[in-house]
């Protein structure tokens, strides 16, 4: 488990962090299938809305789509926890100007997190994000899950552009925009 640093800011909230059995249970005894609710076609449009989204500023995307957390974090994970754990891992925080985003989706509890890098920090108030994982909770009820991720990327890309203006940076393109899909 990583730490909670100054590079890294969580903006959804939620309020169970003890250790929890009954998360444990509802993870390991988990069947979903990441390719039943996002097949090929769907993996290409993420990564295709990514790569647009990107356009204009220089703050870099990554979507983590999980199953479920695997059994043995459950216990002691929370999503949020396992979303920070994940962005460090997965190296989003390790861009140019530290302008990664990680959009995190638990579809076992329809959780919904978004992590950003201290580059970014100044382009939006957490509120922000929040209300854009808020947004995205009655399509994921719906079981809209692409229409969901999609709309998420939309309103990610209307902060970076902000962020861009403000700043000045140049664009590169340091991450993956194929979505990250762990089972």
């Amino acid at each position: 488990m990583v730490n909670q640093s100054s590079n890294t800011v969580f903006v959804s909230k939620h309020v169970d962090t003890a250790p929890s059995f009954k998360r444990w249970i509802k993870h390991a005894c988990s069947i979903v299938q990441v390719k039943h609710y996002f097949n090929q076609k769907d993996q290409q449009a993420i990564a295709a809305a990514v790569q647009q989204a990107e356009q204009g500023h220089a703050g870099e995307i990554q979507v983590v789509i999980e199953g479920h957390i695997p059994a043995g974090l459950a216990y002691h994970h929370n999503s949020r926890q396992r979303a920070q754990q994940l962005f460090a891992e997965l190296g989003v925080w390790d861009t140019a100007y530290n302008s990664g985003v990680m959009l995190y989706l638990n579809l076992c509890e329809r959780a919904v997190e978004i992590v950003v890098d201290r580059g970014i920090q100044q382009a939006a108030q957490a509120t922000c994000w929040e209300q854009i994982c808020q947004e995205m909770l009655p399509s994921l009820k719906e079981k809209a899950y692409l229409e969901a991720v999609l709309f998420a990327i939309e309103r990610i890309a209307e902060i970076l552009q902000h962020f861009q203006q403000e700043l000045g940076y140049t664009q590169q393109d340091e991450l993956s925009n194929q979505p990250i899909i762990l089972k």
